[in-house]
Formats: structure tokens, C-alpha cells, sequence
């Protein structure tokens, strides 16, 4: 985004996690069983011990969980909330963290996003020990916002547009090195069109059978779009999507695909007390088009994940609270009624939440 948008998206899209109860909310048809999904959706909170606000979050497991947050706050768990350990980069408390990638509970990849040289990653091979700067944006005009990985050597991470067209760094060595891609292979950006770093999920990859398949999401120009890579960002095509936009706080925030052609997008407009009519949309061809959800969510969602080993069950989480999906994006119910930035799902079914003032949750087990 330009500066001024860009400022305020900082400070507002990230909109964070509030207390949250575990029951349902009031008037929510239960989620029927089945297929992956727990019978009746609950968030069960865990305290950090920080109060940053969490906007980048890796589900390794239901015990191994890493956030990234504000004032440059990393946390790390592994005993499923219990006990959240710092493992924050040393001299980082200026930056913001958006985006976390973690291969497991010793290596991650954090994502700091801003103007210039605030736009920088980091890794880790010790479970947050030590930390090694692996890029430092040195161009005044680019501006990154999230990053995915193919697998635990390639990756890519997106930037907002430079002279025009959004720009991609990618990885062959997990994060250890990057190098900006060319921009011939990338459509031409609307005028006002950007990337929100909202939830680490403005772009993503598939499962590993799709591994060289890679999205991102963008909105504030006239249409809200969805960019389609099969060559991991080398490449790519792009196609509207019936989600708000035609405003600089409109657009897609969350994208989530499970395999190479079944997506699912959320967002609309993050301002406080605005509608948001069409929040999610779904696709069956690997986002070449995309169709409204017929129930959609209540209002703007910025995170959104499918639950493993489901064809069907999906989560979604936004500032007023958060809904399951049993039917693939098509409609969507309500669970709770809590403020959720974002949500992910490890391969063991352990999904997390995570937002403002240092709190996460988990989904409770089925039945519980």
C-alpha cells in the first residue's frame, strides 16, 4: 500500500484476539460431526504471559504452536498453551512481526513488514535460541507483507507493487538466502491495489502434492483480485473475486487451499461497524474464478483454514468473531462471538487462533 494506507493497515488490520469463551454462540447451529470436524466447535484460550498483538501464527501440532507479533515478540509452545516460552530476535522490539512459517518446533521464518529496511526475516534452527537476519529490504519503495513456504526449502514472499507490479522474493534454502524475482512474469497491478498484511495469510501454497502452486490476495483498488502461480511465483495469472473492494480498506485479507484447486477466500472491509455483504467466496479450479458464499460470514474475516483431512470443514476468524464451515466455504455458522486476527491447522487437527494482548487459542478435541 502507499505510506498513509499502509500506516493505517498497520495499526488496524491486525485487528487482535479478545477474551474469548468457549462456548457457542448464542443462537449457532452446532457443526455436525464428521469428516474432520468436531461436533461443536469451541476456542479454548490460553495465556501467553505477553501482551503483544499476534498477527503471524505456525500450528505445528496440537502441543507446538509459534506466534509473531508486535514490538518485534516471537513465543513459542509445546505443551499445547500451558506455557509460552520468548524466543524473540534479539534487538527486534522495533519491528512487526505479520507472518511466521515454522517447519517444526525448532525451525521457523518470521516475516517483520514496513517501509524500507523495516521489512525483514529472520530464521531460526533452535527453536528461537539464536536468530539469523536472512533479508533486509534495502529498496525505499517496496513493502512486504506475508510469506509462504512449498516445503522446507522453497519459498516465497510477497511485496506490494514496485513501479507497478507486486514484487516476489523467493528461498531454495529455507529462508537462509532470498533474491527478488523477475516482474515480467507478473500482471500489472491496479491503480491503489496492495496486499494485507492482516493474518500471514495474504499468500499461500497447497498441500505438498501441489507444491509448486502459490496465491496471494490483494484488494484497495476497484476489484479484488487473487493472483495464481503454478511455477512457485515465477509466473503468474490473476482473476477477480466477488468480494468487496473499490476502497483502500475493502479487498481479500485470508486465503486458505487445500489442494491445488479447492480455495477459499475471506476479508471485506476491516473498518469497524461497515458491512461486509460477500466476506467469503469459494473455488473449484484453482481460482481461475470464484463464486460468493451463499451464507457467508457475519462481516470482514482476515483468517481462514481448512481442517486436515477434511474435504469439507473449514474455520474462519475475524474482530467480531468466528464461523465453521461444514460444506467447503458454500455456508458458513457462527461458534463465537470473540475478535480473532488469525487461524491455523496442523496436520494432527490442532488449529489455533491468535490476536491482541497476547492471547491464543486452541480448538478443543471433539466432544469436549
Amino acid at each position: 500500500m502507499g505510506k498513509t494506507t499502509r500506516g493505517l493497515l498497520a495499526g488496524i488490520c491486525g485487528v487482535a484476539l479478545a477474551v474469548v469463551g468457549t462456548a457457542p454462540a448464542r443462537g449457532a447451529a452446532p457443526a455436525a460431526q464428521g469428516d474432520g470436524g468436531p461436533r461443536q466447535p469451541a476456542w479454548e484460550t490460553r495465556t501467553s504471559g505477553s501482551d503483544a498483538r499476534f498477527r503471524g501464527l505456525a500450528a505445528v501440532s496440537r502441543s507446538t504452536a509459534w506466534v509473531a507479533g508486535t514490538k518485534g515478540t516471537v513465543l513459542l509452545t509445546r505443551d499445547g498453551g500451558r506455557r509460552w516460552r520468548d524466543v524473540s530476535p534479539p534487538g527486534a522490539g522495533g519491528l512487526e512481526f505479520r507472518d511466521v512459517e515454522a517447519f517444526d518446533g525448532r525451525r521457523a521464518v518470521v516475516l517483520a513488514i514496513g517501509e524500507g529496511e523495516a521489512s525483514r526475516v529472520f530464521r531460526t534452527d533452535d527453536g528461537g535460541t539464536t536468530w539469523t537476519e536472512s533479508f533486509r529490504n534495502t529498496d525505499p519503495k517496496a513493502f512486504y507483507d506475508c510469506l509462504t513456504f512449498f516445503d522446507t526449502r522453497r519459498g516465497i514472499a510477497l511485496g506490494d507493487p514496485v513501479d507497478g507490479k507486486f514484487r516476489i522474493l523467493a528461498t531454495d534454502d529455507g529462508g537462509r538466502r532470498w533474491r527478488v524475482l523477475p516482474s515480467a512474469g507478473m500482471p500489472a497491478a491496479l491503480p491503489g491495489e496492495a496486499a494485507f498484511a492482516a493474518s500471514g495469510q495474504c499468500v499461500v501454497g497447497a498441500d505438498a502434492r501441489a507444491g509448486t502452486h502459490a496465491w496471494f490476495a490483494t484488494g484497495g483498488g476497484a476489484t479484488s483480485r487473487v493472483f495464481h502461480s503454478a511455477d512457485r511465483g515465477r509466473t503468474w495469472t490473476v482473476t477477480d473475486t466477488p468480494l468487496p473492494a473499490g476502497d483502500p480498506a475493502r479487498g481479500v485479507f485470508g486465503l486458505a487451499f487445500r489442494d491445488r484447486a479447492h480455495g477459499l477466500a475471506v476479508g471485506g472491509d476491516y473498518r469497524a461497524g461497515q458491512p461486509s455483504a460477500r466476506a467469503a467466496a469459494v473455488s473449484g479450479d484453482g481460482g481461475t474464478t470464484w463464486a460468493p458464499s451463499g451464507r457467508p460470514p457475519a462481516a470482514y474475516r482476515s483468517g481462514v483454514a481448512w481442517l486436515p483431512h477434511s474435504r469439507s470443514a473449514a474455520l474462519a476468524v475475524g474482530p467480531t468473531g468466528s464461523e465453521f464451515s461444514t460444506d467447503a466455504g458454500r455456508t458458513w455458522r457462527a461458534f463465537d462471538s470473540g475478535s480473532y486476527d488469525t487461524v491455523d491447522c496442523a496436520p494432527d487437527r490442532g488449529c489455533w487462533a491468535a490476536g491482541e494482548k497476547g492471547r491464543v487459542a486452541r480448538l478443543a478435541r471433539p466432544g469436549r
